[in-house]
């Protein structure tokens, strides 16, 4: 049986993700920073005695990434999908009302959050079948595809992100671990809006496909939900 570490699983894409990934079959470590308040969560834990549990974690405290790794040191996890993220630039957006404290705690929960996760669960990922570390960024992180600027601190959390995924594809293949960026789309959640183009549903559909068609010609790659590869 696989094992799948997920963070920000309370709703939207992570916790569809938790379900989806339970359903088929695997062991989910499924995580948020507020277990008591994550009521579909906790109900998804009951319809799945066994396979998938909750854990209490808060991605910017890197005390309780450390106290979880430690807590799971004897599994193996066989995908860490690093999906717990914020976009502050919804309320201020634009060029001169640039907030630069929300700025570095985006930062920290988009970029360093991921590759302190890398770096606390390496032996349960080094011990695993799979080896598969997923970033799920963003589209609005590629500096080829921004035609439209705006989103300073979204933009530039997910560029950094997508350099945290291509350094782990360089620094972790002699392990044998495939590390790659992966766009969900513009999906229908409380972050992307009812606007967004798809449902929450067909966006971790498609991503369960490419990840698992993942191979090591595919590791530092940025791909799309729907497979298709998109420029840095």
């Amino acid at each position: 049986m696989p094992n799948l570490l997920v963070t920000g699983a309370n709703r939207g894409i992570g916790l569809e993700l938790a379900k989806q990934y339970a359903a088929a079959g695997w062991r989910v470590f499924a995580c948020c920073r507020t277990p008591d308040k994550a009521a579909a969560l906790e109900q998804l834990a009951s319809d799945h005695p066994g396979l998938l549990s909750v854990h209490a974690l808060d991605v910017a405290d890197f005390e309780q990434i450390d106290g979880l790794a430690t807590e799971l040191a004897s599994q193996e996890i066989d995908l860490l999908l690093n999906n717990a993220g914020v976009c502050p630039d919804i309320h201020h957006n634009s060029f001169g009302a640039t907030d630069y404290a929300a700025w570095m705690q985006t930062l920290r929960v988009n970029s360093m959050a991921p590759l302190k996760m890398a770096e606390a669960f390496i032996r349960q990922i080094s011990r695993s079948q799979q080896k598969k570390i997923i970033n799920i960024t963003s589209k609005m992180g590629s500096i080829a595809d921004n035609t439209s600027g705006d989103y300073y601190l979204y933009r530039s959390s997910k560029a950094a992100l997508n350099m945290v995924t291509k350094n782990l594809s360089v620094d972790l293949a002699p392990r044998g671990i495939i590390a790659t960026a992966l766009h969900p789309g513009w999906v229908q959640t409380d972050m992307g809006g009812p606007n967004a183009l798809i449902t929450v549903q067909q966006s971790v559909a498609g991503m369960r496909r490419v990840i698992a068609q993942l191979t090591p010609a595919d590791n530092g790659k940025f791909y799309a939900y729907d497979g298709k590869e998109i420029p840095w």
